[in-house]
């Protein structure tokens, strides 16, 4: 079975595999199906097509494939990965990563290997997932920049407020919003965050850097006699 988002792509691969002699089960194209259609289907071998293999969840769908059909072995075809896509890949349970463009007989090749149970990527692609894993680059920001993607640039403000103590009232009044606007944002921004108060949220930030990442706000000037 081939699925990839391009269906011209897909068509094309599943259409010289027939030729090649392989019974080709489906040629779809749907990302979001994907892996329902390999579950319904179950054919001996899969290639799942993406475009961002380094992208987080990308891999989702070769989980639950691997989850509820592990006889299925999964090739992903894509781009030339970077080192943890092609780990992500490998993780996520599947058998090999062939490339885009990859000839017809390198296609057929990581096709026969998986059958096998073998794993089916090129040598240096293997060489270069192990040596990040072995050798991982330090990223210490990455979770704050992950945090901070999460969210709109409204609730970021509505987060740095929070992590300086604002309470609703100041929020709304800071942003020019009504108390009830200002706790929604608030409660997102929990939501988002996973966490299940405004101490615990102002706690990540300042954990993750997320805090610097977003900068100082502009505060109104309040009276003397405001509430904190």
């Amino acid at each position: 079975m081939v699925v990839d988002d391009h269906r011209l792509l897909a068509e094309a691969l599943a259409s010289a595999l027939k030729l090649r002699g392989h019974r080709v089960l489906a040629a779809a194209a749907p990302a979001a199906g994907a892996a329902e259609l390999v579950i319904t289907r179950a054919p001996e071998v899969c290639l799942i097509g993406t475009a961002t293999p380094a992208e987080p969840g990308i891999f989702d769908p070769v989980v639950r494939i691997k989850r509820e059909r592990p006889q299925v072995a999964v090739l992903v075809l894509g781009p030339v990965p970077n080192p943890r896509g092609i780990a992500a890949a490998f993780a996520a349970g599947a058998s090999g990563y062939v490339r885009h463009d990859e000839r017809i007989e390198g296609v057929e090749r990581a096709i026969m290997k998986a059958r096998a149970g073998e794993a089916a990527v090129a040598p240096q692609l293997l060489q270069g997932a192990f040596s990040e894993l072995l050798n991982p680059a330090a990223q210490p920001d990455d979770e704050g920049q992950r945090l901070l993607q999460m969210l709109t640039p409204r609730e970021v403000e509505v987060l740095v407020r929070v992590a300086d103590g604002e309470d609703t009232r100041l929020i709304a009044a800071g942003m020019g919003i009504a108390p009830s606007t200002a706790r929604t944002h608030v409660q997102r921004v929990l939501m988002k965050l996973g966490v299940g108060s405004r101490l615990e949220a102002a706690a990540l930030a300042a954990r993750t850097g997320l805090l610097d990442r977003a900068g100082p706000i502009q505060h109104p000037a309040s009276d003397a006699g405001s509430e904190v």
